[in-house]
């Protein structure tokens, strides 16, 4: 350590130094000690690293630390306590089902319902009827089973936790049997190959990338096979000299060797989106009516309701399935299941369904209807006169996303917003900054505003948030 490096570590402040600046500032009332402490221990720690880095990498260092300095600092991030980081934003993107943006809104009913029980207490695993305890899988099962023709239904946190508990249930130190085209990976770099060998499955690949035949599964049976597993690949495409095994075939093969047949469907879709247009997609009705013995999916990509790993087939396997000590490690919480249950309750009437649950109303909706919504809030925008700012009106595709419809690019309409005094990546960093951020997408010159994602009720954001920017510039 050079001379330099050992005075500047001398003026770093006491954390005595930086509390009593800070306890004569009102800005602290109310916060608990210990957590200012602790603060105050960060930011000097950080200090003191700060310089050192500096040494080892020869920088020029930093000047003298002062209480100042670090009370301000501290003050900076107490405040920031008091902000919600988990935030609601404006999706202006286009992708319907963004990941990174929570997936599917949900429907009125089911935020209503969050709300109802989440206010007090319920009948969680209480049987009303019997006045003892029940299961909570009890409040949606019947729907589920109704709605897709299933025998039995289990409900975990998500579809990665449905896939490691079946798996785990029914091949534990057995052989899964999946074609190689079908080992795919999902979001987060979650891979099919990684959660079986989690979930203690034998992995057995058969047939190639693109072409696997009903042989290739025969010839991989032994008595260590525990499950046939048929992966939708709901989020890429192989296309050209292609052949894949149907369901129903792994279904009779099942059958012939007593061996469950397991499909994971991912997106999990309960509406022919065929009739609107979009490329054939397997519905939940029609993989179980093929005699499927486990169907799984998510709750919260293309059924349009909360995250949930939803498990459906026989009775005789769920059985087994809902008895394994993971179950109760991946199960969900009373609001995840209040939501549920109202979001399949619009299933119980197709067309309301794709009325009314945001994500099918999003895909299905008429391009006509989008361009008329991008021309009222160009309308909204004019009107404000806002400085620096013009807009234009184009059109565009937007996508399903969320690892559904792959390579289905869906018409729409998006106002192209034009700054002349500021670049538009700066502008894009602005509206992530607002209150509630807008999170469009930036295309040459331009920042665009897909209207197939954004609802009328939500302009007043936009319209809020452009009024902020145009008086900084």
């Amino acid at each position: 350590m050079n001379d330099k490096t050992r005075e500047l570590l001398k003026t770093l402040p006491k954390i005595d130094e930086v509390l009593l600046l800070l306890e004569n500032s009102c800005v602290l009332e109310g916060v608990s000690r210990d957590i200012v402490v602790g603060k105050c221990r960060q930011v000097v720690e950080e200090m003191r690293k700060a310089i050192l880095d500096a040494e080892k990498s020869g920088g020029k260092g930093f000047g003298p630390s002062s209480a100042d300095e670090a009370a301000q600092e501290v003050c900076k991030r107490l405040l920031a306590l008091y902000n919600y980081s988990l935030r609601r934003v404006v999706n202006a993107t286009g992708i319907i089902l963004h990941t990174n943006l929570g997936r599917a809104p949900l429907c009125a009913d089911a935020l209503q319902r969050i709300v109802d029980i989440s206010e007090g207490y319920s009948n969680l695993e209480f049987n009303l009827d019997e006045g003892k305890r029940g299961t909570r899988y009890d409040h949606v099962r019947e729907l589920l089973c109704c709605i897709s023709g299933a025998e039995e239904a289990i409900i975990v946190n998500n579809n990665a936790a449905a896939v490691l508990l079946v798996l785990n249930t029914l091949s534990e130190n057995k052989e899964s049997i999946v074609s190689r085209g079908e080992l795919i990976e999902i979001g987060g770099a979650f891979r099919i190959p990684e959660v079986m060998e989690k979930s203690g499955a034998i992995l057995r690949e058969v047939g190639t990338t693109n072409r696997t035949h009903l042989s290739d599964y025969e010839d991989a049976v032994c008595p260590d096979t525990g499950l046939i597993l048929k992966v939708h690949t709901s989020n890429f495409k192989v296309l050209g000299f292609t052949d894949e095994i149907g369901l129903g075939e792994l279904v009779e093969l099942g059958k012939r060797i007593k061996v469950p047949v397991m499909n994971d469907l991912g997106s999990g879709c309960f509406v022919s989106l065929d009739a609107y247009g979009f490329e054939r997609e397997p519905t939940v009705q029609e993989v179980i009516k093929a005699g499927t013995d486990v169907v799984t999916f998510s709750g919260d990509k293309l059924l349009g309701g909360p995250q949930a790993g939803i498990i459906l087939g026989k009775k005789t396997i769920l059985e087994k399935i809902r008895k394994n000590p993971l179950n109760r490690a991946l199960r969900i919480d009373k609001l995840t299941l209040a939501a549920l249950e109202a979001t399949m309750m619009y299933y119980l009437d197709l067309d309301r369904a794709v009325r009314d649950i945001p994500v099918l109303r999003s895909l299905t909706e008429p391009v006509a209807e989008v361009e008329k919504r991008a021309h009222n809030l160009v309308a909204l925008l004019e009107q404000l006169s806002l400085k620096d700012l013009t807009f234009s009106i184009t059109g565009d595709m937007s996508m399903a996303g969320g690892g559904s419809l792959p390579t289905q690019e869906i018409p729409t309409f998006v106002v192209a917003v034009h700054s002349h005094s500021i670049s538009p990546s700066k502008l894009e960093r602005k509206l992530r900054k607002l209150q509630v951020p807008i999170i469009a997408r930036i295309y040459e010159d331009t920042i665009l505003f897909d209207l197939r994602t954004i609802a009328e009720e939500e302009f007043v954001f936009v319209t809020d948030g452009l009024k902020q920017i145009a008086g900084e510039v």
